[in-house]
């Protein structure tokens, strides 16, 4: 079967880029490979059986199109599916769009609502379609009642499968409960114990309920100093709270204050990373992209941050022909240029990286900004006072002109300061305009920093030289 430029590449890449701490390894890739290229079913299960389903994901991930193609329909109905719930966007599309029914079917029983949740939210409707029909009426209702919340909320994020009692149990009570149930999830940390309006009103750690005597009713154990979330709270309040409080689980209700579902810490850290990277894609400009995607899909993606970039510089670049005369009469100028402006330029990412990451875990806020300001301000001007004694220093003596020293040396103070006061004012500037703080921050904050720079340091050449 004849693979993309696209496929190749990804697949070199793979293929050279050694062991992973992880469990996945060279030759553990070598190994499913050959088993598949030898249409050996047994085998390719059998090496497939010792790795854990982010492993396998990842290895999904790594190899060229065809040979994922191959190595799922060689797979079958073994298929495990929480291999599914890891899987890259596309990478977990594409497979889906290839999987017969019966084995969609299969892998999708392995998993809770909240997983299948995740892997039908971003699906076209006719791949939603065949994710839904795959669930028994009772999954399904929980699932498309789950859709229904808004994205990245803690209603898509929690899990429904959600394990209660009433507070006159007993720990027999609710031992026996468990012992006889077989719908129970795969992972629950606390017991929700719920009014008979199905309020949530308290929890119990199931290791307080296993070391309780079995007469013990329910309310004496309960903790009812507990969190709960909106289904409609955005997945990063869920996140910074899980982070904040050391939780481990937590209840959701509706609009009403009856129980929804539970978010879990794995679901929770999950939301974490995903807030985490989102922002330093946006600060980099390389929006959603993952490994497994094509040269072109990342070209194409790229492209529209570069043109946005290209912009700038010709912002910067006509800050420069302004002072052409200047520079004409006083080459000198030429080489040093790009040094202002890249100091700023560094200063003020350092800044921004800071400033973005605290406004992301909410430790910089209105009480604090005015201090943050004003110390970033300072580091600017002490940084810039340092470096200026070097530059002028170096200046004046290579090019025998203390002038030009001084020109320099003014103008990366200046800069040094700007790029500290840009860095905390563009993200908290765009916050306040309701857009991610991450989002063309750098960009912003470049462009800042290379115009004050240039025009500081030409303007200041242009009063003293000329």
């Amino acid at each position: 079967m004849s693979e993309t430029v696209e496929e190749t590449a990804g697949a070199t890449v793979a293929r050279d880029a050694g062991s992973h701490d992880d469990g996945l390894n060279r030759e553990t890739v070598e190994r499913v490979l050959a088993a598949v290229e030898a249409d050996d079913h047994d085998a390719l299960v059998e090496i497939l059986d010792e790795l854990h389903p982010a492993d396998i994901a990842d290895l999904l991930e790594q190899v060229s199109r065809s040979e994922r193609k191959a190595l799922i329909t060689l797979w079958g109905v073994q298929l495990d599916g929480a291999v599914l719930s890891e899987l890259e966007e596309r990478v977990r599309d594409e497979i889906v769009a290839e999987l017969p029914d019966h084995v969609l079917i299969q892998a999708l029983q392995e998993l809770e609502t909240d997983d299948v949740v995740y892997l039908a939210e971003d699906m076209d409707e006719p791949q939603q379609e065949r994710i839904l029909r795959a669930l028994d009426d009772v999954d399904r209702a929980a699932v498309e009642r789950s859709l229904k919340y808004e994205d990245y909320s803690a209603g898509r994020l929690m899990q429904t499968e959600v394990v209660v009692a009433p507070e006159h149990w007993t720990v027999g009570n609710a031992i026996d409960f468990l012992r006889n149930e077989e719908w129970l999830p795969e992972s629950f940390y606390d017991l929700i114990i719920v009014s008979p309006q199905m309020h949530p009103i308290g929890t119990v750690s199931l290791g307080r309920l296993m070391g309780s005597a079995r007469k013990t009713r329910l309310r004496e154990l309960m903790n009812e100093d507990f969190r709960t979330f909106r289904v409609d709270q955005s997945q990063e309040d869920v996140a910074y709270a899980f982070n904040k409080y050391h939780l481990i689980s937590a209840p959701v209700v509706d609009a009403d204050g009856r129980l929804a579902g539970v978010i879990t810490i794995d679901d929770a850290m999950e939301a974490l990373e995903e807030e985490t990277e989102e922002d330093l894609r946006l600060l980099a400009g390389v929006g959603d992209e993952e490994l497994s995607d094509g040269v072109f899909t990342i070209a194409r993606a790229r492209f529209v941050w570069l043109v946005v970039n290209l912009m700038t510089a010709i912002v910067a670049a006509s800050v420069i022909g302004f002072f052409s005369e200047t520079i004409q009469m006083h080459v000198a100028l030429a080489s040093l240029m790009p040094i202002v402006a890249s100091m700023g330029g560094n200063a003020g990412t350092q800044t921004l990286t800071v400033a973005a990451r605290a406004l992301a875990t909410r430790k910089l806020t209105a009480s604090n900004m005015t201090r943050v300001i004003g110390r970033e301000g300072i580091v600017g001007l002490l940084n810039g006072i340092g470096f200026a004694v070097v530059m002028g220093t170096l200046s004046a003596l290579y090019f025998s002109d203390h002038v030009i020293g001084l020109v320099i040396g003014l103008a990366i103070i200046g800069n040094m300061v700007v790029a500290g006061f840009a860095g905390v004012l563009v993200p908290i500037g765009l916050e306040k305009l309701g857009v991610d703080p991450a989002l063309a921050s750098g960009t912003f904050v470049t462009t800042m920093t290379d115009v004050f720079g240039f025009f500081a340091f030409l303007g200041l050449a242009t009063l003293v030289l000329m």
